[in-house]
């Protein structure tokens, strides 16, 4: 199964009493399929998965899969700085028939290079979904390198790495050595930064899972399809139409802007989880102009 075009990396919403929104999140997946996206990804760090229970995150993918019914890829979010923590979830998500797991490179006790190896190598050993690495060190503190990259490339069940690190000369370096190997075509990159999906499409990345599509899918992935299709001029102008709310997503800590922007546009979404705190008025300012010029609001 190839991993390709744009992915939702989905918000979590709560209701008032602080429980997962059930109807809400069916809405929400609904709405982003009807909008035309390849995938969606739940109880990644855009649904919160750091204040998330793992009670919370199980049903999180049961939801997710029920209601999805094969229509598109669904993605777990299966990370933890414990591997044998990780290796649960996946598991689990194998078990209920997730299509892929999203695995974190371990965050905070910043596993050397041979060990971020060990990991995913026992979480290709001891099930047989496809996993997808991901890699945020601006988030996790470790930035897995490309030599561990392809190392792990290699193993039968890692299908692809969600890239966050924003250096594109580290893209190019991958996508190289991947050809070198003869891995380019079992090993997909994707991009973990909305904003610079289009210029790693163009390195040979082959989408994106993404925070904007959470309030733009429709645009989101008209951009993305564009790329991949070899219409750059098309997804150029699509781009720089969603510039402006590709920043104003990140002016605050990630999901914070994006599910002040649901609740402003009337999609499910609620409040954040502590230690994350609501949009300040600045911010939510900001967010408001960018929405009114996309004609969201």
């Amino acid at each position: 199964m190839k991993f390709e075009g744009t992915t939702v990396a989905m918000i979590t919403p709560f209701t008032s009493d602080d429980e997962v929104d059930e109807p809400g999140m069916r809405e929400n997946i609904n709405y982003l399929i009807e909008n035309g996206v390849d995938g969606i990804l739940a109880a990644g760090t855009t649904g919160e998965s750091a204040t998330i229970t793992h009670e919370e995150q199980r049903k999180m993918i049961d939801i997710l899969i029920d209601e999805v019914n094969g229509r598109i890829n669904t993605i777990a979010g299966a990370g933890s700085n414990s591997s044998k923590e990780a290796l649960s979830l996946v598991q689990y998500a194998e078990s209920v028939g997730a299509d892929a797991a999203l695995v974190i490179t371990p965050y905070y006790n910043k596993p050397q290079s041979h060990g971020l190896l060990e990991h995913y190598r026992m979480m290709n050993d001891s099930s047989d979904i496809p996993i997808i690495v991901y890699n945020v060190p601006s988030r996790t503190g470790t930035d897995i390198d490309v030599e561990t990259i392809v190392r792990v490339a290699e193993m039968d069940n890692i299908v692809g790495i969600k890239e966050a690190n924003p250096d594109m000369d580290k893209v190019s370096m991958c996508m190289s050595k991947l050809i070198e190997f003869g891995l380019d075509d079992k090993f997909t990159i994707i991009s973990g930064n909305d904003n610079l999906t289009l210029p790693m499409i163009s390195l040979g990345a082959k989408g994106v899972i993404s925070v904007v599509g959470n309030v733009d899918p429709a645009r989101m992935s008209r951009m993305v399809n564009e790329a991949l299709s070899g219409d750059f001029g098309g997804a150029f102008e699509t781009h720089y139409e969603l510039y402006d709310l590709m920043k104003v997503l990140f002016v605050e800590s990630n999901p914070v802007p994006t599910k002040e922007a649901l609740n402003m546009i009337g999609r499910p979404s609620g409040h954040v989880r502590m230690p994350l705190a609501p949009l300040k008025e600045e911010s939510k300012a900001k967010l408001k102009i960018v929405l009114e010029d996309l004609s969201l609001i």
